[in-house]
């Protein structure tokens, strides 16, 4: 039974999150949930997780897996709220190990937290590990480049991508981050390009550049073609040079701080504040 996709866009965040799910009362996975944040009042909401719940019960789905692309730094993760609700396993790759220890350190985290990388999560996924849900099988890809934690989950002719790649008309995703590798990502992204050019690449996020209308589906074999950062005619090391010059402009996302928080925890709240690292500039 062939696999299908049903979108959901949270533009708060331009982020794209999707359910998988082999048939209607079968059984489903959420990948890249979100929950909403208002940074300014520090209110947490439940509204756009909610529709997904919806979704799930309007069509007798079994919740079987919440995944995570990686710990996202731009949206809090819904996972933890979505498996109060409807059950399921929260998983990640297994780079969120490394993830974990980097901020607890930058954040000066509680000594507890991270002693086995699973703190929320119930499963951490190795490179080329299979898993199942139903009737249908999915693959995960181990993708760092853009985070250590980075996977792609390959469902059938399906590549959820996370923000290792954009659509082509906005190119690849930044390495600034701690553990992010300019020529690691190059190297995923050569990975996923050596899929079958008719797979299906499923984006995270779209910023919707000169105001075009939002997409969120493209091919390997379009972006192969025309990916404005790295297609066949871009070599590693121009690519590495074009990432870190570009990088080097950017400023933080706005939610990064909360979102790490929340996100290497598999989506828990803190109990009462969010930290945020003070840095002189000289």
């Amino acid at each position: 039974m062939a696999a299908q996709v049903k979108v959901f866009y949270h533009s708060d965040t331009s982020t794209l999150c999707y359910i998988v799910f082999d048939q209607v009362g079968g059984h489903a996975v959420v990948i890249d949930s979100v929950r909403d944040f208002a940074v300014n009042s520090g209110k947490v909401d439940n509204y756009f997780a909610d529709q997904l719940i919806a979704f799930l019960k309007d069509n007798s789905l079994t919740l079987d897996w919440i995944l995570e692309t990686h710990a996202h730094a731009d949206h809090l993760s819904a996972a933890s709220y979505l498996r109060s609700q409807l059950g399921g396993k929260v998983a990640v790759g297994k780079g969120i190990i490394e993830v974990q220890a980097v901020f607890k350190e930058l954040l000066a985290l509680p000594e507890g937290l991270f002693s086995d990388g699973r703190d929320g999560f119930d499963h951490l996924f190795e490179d080329k590990e299979h898993f199942t849900f139903g009737t249908l099988k999915g693959l995960v890809l181990a993708t760092p480049g853009h985070t250590n934690d980075s996977v792609t989950y390959i469902i059938e002719d399906n590549a959820f991508v996370g923000d290792t790649l954009f659509m082509p008309d906005f190119g690849s995703a930044r390495c600034d981050f701690p553990g992010g590798d300019a020529s690691l990502l190059y190297d995923s992204i050569r990975r996923l390009y050596d899929l079958p050019d008719e797979t299906n690449l499923w984006i995270c996020h779209d910023y919707q550049p000169g105001g075009r209308a939002l997409e969120y589906l493209t091919t390997v074999a379009d972006s192969k073609a025309e990916n404005i950062h790295i297609n066949d005619d871009v070599t590693k090391s121009d690519f590495v040079e074009f990432r870190q010059e570009r990088d080097s402009h950017l400023d933080a996302p706005k939610l990064l701080y909360p979102s790490v928080q929340v996100n290497i925890r598999a989506g828990q709240l803190p109990e009462q504040f969010f930290k945020i690292p003070v840095i002189m500039v000289a």
